[in-house]
């Protein structure tokens, strides 16, 4: 009888702008322990991913990692997978960088290992139709999804213990169906468990063939997994039972399984991820529904196979972060194609291909979604990726127009969404102003330092916050799947669960009662006038360093249309010694209103990041503050409001000046989101409004302005 045949995928990864203690932590308790234990079993074969970050770390910090890898390969144990070098999703970023994501990743296989991968591993388990193509044009012959992509497709089950062919436009990828059956068993189920579902497939399908492709981080990153896996010797055993089990059962390499094997047929697959991303994906509330019905039908395998939730590209509906992100990149990856000043001399050169690397490093896919394992709520994995950009940016700049030292705007849609933006730019600076966005700054760059400023997340409502209500604090510690898990890394998160009405975004101005208190600014409770705040200002001007908006909006939402508000809001900007600074100046008319008594502010939003750290703080009149501190700061009289930001470790320092406003309300802005290790509190900047008690009254304008003074917080200009 024929053997049945086991073809293994383990992907291992961390992301660019994790921490290096991180990395060291899932090296000593699972990539190490897992590579040796598989050392134990020569005659156990299965393919390896690690992605172009950790490599580059496993590199600088454990050679000798290597020298583990180059003898099993070189015995023909294991197979090294290609892939996009920084872990890319491939459909997010254009051909021309998928082709050197690829490109980058095979020639480093081969420098290091003696042989190009024929086969990758796809980011995400992300298909797109379109993919066959790119991929062939690689010179990438097979790669592999999951099941839910066949079943979406209409393939039943029992067809799923082969492989198959993907097509476009005449260009072909062999395709293996990794099956969620055995990514569930494999370690949290019973090494016997593991060994019957292989038994019984062998039997129904006779020379068939099974594949899974998971996260090497399972056996022994993920929560109680070290234990389970080296402590209790799971690993071990199921290493053992597939050995013993020689008589009916041989491993493989994917490579080898393509070799040797035809695929079964044509498989022409819908866009599609693993489950539980395309649940992540969906908007709350359809997410909500989505995760109801599903449980309603868990013991209806005939209608499960038909429910399949959103596609990857939804979380830049869902999060205008990732978004914003995304495009900065596009725009980053368009600069970087030029055109660039002919005859470039091989120093320019090599800073254009330093910018490349850059680019390629911020495409790195975790801080663009978020699901258990996404990034979107990491803000040091959002900000490694914008310092890449600001890095690449700064570059292509100075050798496209390097004598220039003039500002610059653009009027452009650089958030593909059909409203056009202003983007302002400048050796030491890149602002992009959104009219159509309450006439808001998104993002602020300091180029001298490579940093971005704004970088914050908007707090909303997530499924699971629901759960976090639920539970009982400190969990459950039980070994399940990662999805199963309930985990709180501190008491009283719940009490966290507030929802802001807007991005995150610099100058924003809120108008409201002149009852509202520091403590209703907190508890996002100040009920400030929508239009002012979020709505779409007109420009009025747009010139290298003035940018002029304006609304008019009905003083409240049923009032009559008589009685306006009308908001001049001006930009200007301007270097200084050591950086640059952006004042916005208000002019706020009431037309046909009596006078009445309200509060203006005017809300900067900054996130340096740490703030439990020393060397990032607040300078205020008080003294020095972590970056953490919620507080008010009132001046003394004749002064303005003032209040220095500081980071010393990315070299920036951002100062606020607010002439005449009565103070300046600082909170800070905390998300609570889900990761593997539980729920958790993430800083993600600070919040900072000054405010103005304010009269308004037909024919009395009123005049305010607030500047951000931005530079280097060590000295020394770099500029």
């Amino acid at each position: 009888m024929s053997k049945f045949h086991l073809v293994l995928l383990i992907h291992s990864h961390q992301p660019v702008g994790n921490f290096d203690s991180v990395f060291e932590k899932i090296y000593e308790n699972c990539y190490l322990p897992f590579v040796e234990c598989l050392q134990r079993h020569p005659t156990v074969r299965m393919g390896l991913h690690y992605s172009g970050p950790l490599l580059e770390w496993l590199e600088r910090h454990h050679p000798e990692f290597f020298d583990h890898l180059r003898a099993m390969a070189q015995r023909g144990q294991i197979e090294l997978l290609g892939g996009g070098f920084f872990e890319p999703i491939l459909i997010s970023i254009p051909p021309e960088d998928q082709a050197e994501q690829l490109l980058y990743m095979r020639d480093y296989l081969a420098q290091r290992f003696g042989a190009a991968p024929t086969g990758i591993w796809l980011t995400e388990r992300i298909w797109e139709p379109q993919l066959p193509y790119a991929l062939s044009s690689g010179r990438v012959r097979y790669t592999l999804v999951d099941d839910s992509h066949f079943l979406a497709a209409g393939f039943e089950p029992e067809q799923l213990f082969a492989d198959f062919v993907a097509e476009e436009r005449g260009r072909t990828v062999r395709l293996f169906p990794g099956l969620k059956a055995l990514r569930y068993l494999l370690p949290f189920q019973p090494v016997e468990e593991a060994m019957a579902f292989l038994r019984a497939s062998a039997a129904s399908h006779p020379g068939g063939m099974a594949a899974m492709g998971d996260d090497c981080e399972k056996f022994g990153a993920w929560p109680g997994t070290n234990d389970l896996c080296y402590r209790d010797g799971w690993l071990d055993r199921f290493f053992s039972a597939l050995e013993d089990s020689g008589d009916w059962l041989e491993t493989m390499t994917p490579g080898e399984y393509v070799a040797a094997f035809k695929p079964r047929g044509r498989a022409d697959l819908p866009t599609a991820s693993y489950a539980e991303m395309m649940d992540w994906v969906l908007p709350t509330a359809s997410r909500n529904q989505f995760e109801a019905i599903s449980e309603e039908f868990s013991g209806r395998p005939d209608v499960m196979r038909f429910l399949r939730g959103g596609q990857w590209r939804g979380f830049f509906s869902k999060y205008s972060e990732a978004n914003l992100l995304h495009k900065k990149m596009l725009h980053v990856s368009n600069r970087l194609r030029g055109p660039f000043p002919s005859g470039l001399s091989r120093e320019n050169q090599a800073r254009l291909a330093l910018a490349r690397t850059h680019l390629m490093r911020a495409q790195c896919n975790d801080a663009y979604w978020h699901g258990i394992f996404g990034g979107v709520y990491a803000p040091h994995l959002r900000t490694e990726l914008w310092r890449e950009l600001v890095r690449a940016e700064t570059i292509a700049a100075e050798i496209s127009d390097s004598k220039s030292k003039t500002f610059h705007v653009e009027q452009l849609d650089f958030n593909a969404d059909e409203i056009p933006e202003l983007y302002v730019t400048s050796p030491r600076m890149a602002a992009l102003v959104e009219p159509a966005e309450g006439g808001t700054i998104s993002a602020l760059d300091f180029r001298p330092s490579g940093v971005t400023l704004v970088n914050s997340m908007q707090r909303r409502v997530e499924t699971y916050h629901a759960k976090l209500r639920e539970v009982s604090h400190g969990g459950s510690v039980r070994v399940a799947s990662i999805h199963d898990q309930v985990r709180v890394k501190e008491e009283g998160l719940d009490r966290l669960l507030r929802y802001d009405r807007w991005p995150r975004h610099l100058f924003r101005l809120l108008v409201f009662s002149a009852q509202k208190t520091f403590d209703d600014y907190q508890q996002i409770k100040l009920d400030e006038h929508a239009e002012l705040a979020g709505g779409a200002y007109s420009v009025r001007k747009a010139e290298p360093q003035q940018v002029g908006l304006f609304c008019e909006a009905p003083l409240v939402a049923s009032g009559e249309p008589s009685k306006l508000l009308r908001c001049a809001k001006d930009f200007s900007f301007a270097h200084t010694r050591e950086g640059y600074q952006i004042t916005c100046a208000l002019e706020l008319d009431a037309a046909g209103v009596s006078p009445r008594r309200v509060q203006v502010g005017l809300e900067m939003v900054l996130n340096l990041l740490a703030p439990d750290e020393p060397d990032r703080y607040f300078e205020a009149p008080a003294g020095r503050q972590r970056l953490r501190w919620a507080g008010v700061v009132t001046p003394a009289k004749s002064k303005p409001a003032h209040l220095r930001v500081v980071d010393e470790w990315q070299d920036v320092a951002a100062t606020i000046d607010a002439p005449r406003a009565a103070h300046l309300w600082i909170s800070p802005i905390e998300t609570v989101s889900e990761s593997e290790d539980g729920f958790e509190r993430v800083y993600q900047g600070s919040q900072i409004l000054a405010v103005w008690p304010v009269e308004l009254s037909a024919g009395s304008p009123w005049r305010g302005e607030a500047t951000l003074n931005v530079e280097l917080a060590r000295g020394a200009s770099k500029a």
